[in-house]
Parts: C-alpha cells; sequence; structure tokens
C-alpha cells in the first residue's frame, strides 16, 4: 500500500507545474472579461513603472523578454493598476522598439 502512495507522490510531483512567485505586489486593473490561463511570457510592471521579467529588472528585463519571445507572438503585461498611462504607453514604445509589437493587459474578472 505504501508503495502505491509513494509512486503515485512521485507522478504528481514530475507531472506538476509549478508557478514562480510575482516579483513585486501587482493589482491589475478589472474588466468584464473570463480569465485566461497565461502561456506566453509576462512582463511585470508596478505602479512606479519599475519592469521585472524571469528574474531580472529594469531595461535589462526588455532585452531578455525580447530574446525569450521570439517565438512567442503575444507577451502578457502584468501592470498595476495605479500605473500612469503615460508611462504604459512609453513601456509600448520600448517593447515595439524590441520587435514585441503584440501586447496584452492582463486584467482581474469582475
Amino acid at each position: 500500500m505504501i508503495n502505491v502512495v509513494f509512486l503515485l507522490l512521485i507522478f504528481f510531483l514530475m507531472t506538476s507545474h509549478l508557478a514562480q512567485p510575482e516579483p513585486f505586489e501587482v493589482t491589475p486593473p478589472g474588466a468584464n472579461l473570463k480569465a485566461e490561463a497565461e502561456a506566453e511570457p509576462v512582463l511585470y510592471i508596478d505602479a512606479e513603472g519599475r519592469m521585472h521579467f524571469d528574474s531580472v529588472e529594469g531595461e535589462v528585463a526588455l532585452e531578455q523578454l525580447a530574446r525569450a519571445s521570439a517565438d512567442a507572438p503575444v507577451v502578457l503585461l502584468r501592470a498595476d493598476a495605479k500605473l500612469e498611462a503615460t508611462t504604459l504607453a512609453g513601456i509600448l514604445k520600448k517593447l515595439a522598439a524590441a520587435g514585441l509589437a503584440r501586447a496584452e493587459l492582463v486584467v482581474t474578472p469582475q
């Protein structure tokens, strides 16, 4: 009996997908949409405009995001709801300059 439990434990550990924790607290804006799974690369942006991708912050995060998402058609932006629109527009221009023309803003369903 213990062998079966041990094998099931190993099976679930090997087949599970562990999500990385968010680098800082981000409160996405709300929308009346259904939630979708995040399979694309995710760029985190806090209320001050700091960017984070794959344990790297700042402008280096954009460079690493451009390399990592060369084959991904869409980049997800998890921006804080308190982020100013002008700051977000500047980040979108930087993304386009890095070759990432298509970005989607992640929102929380209401």
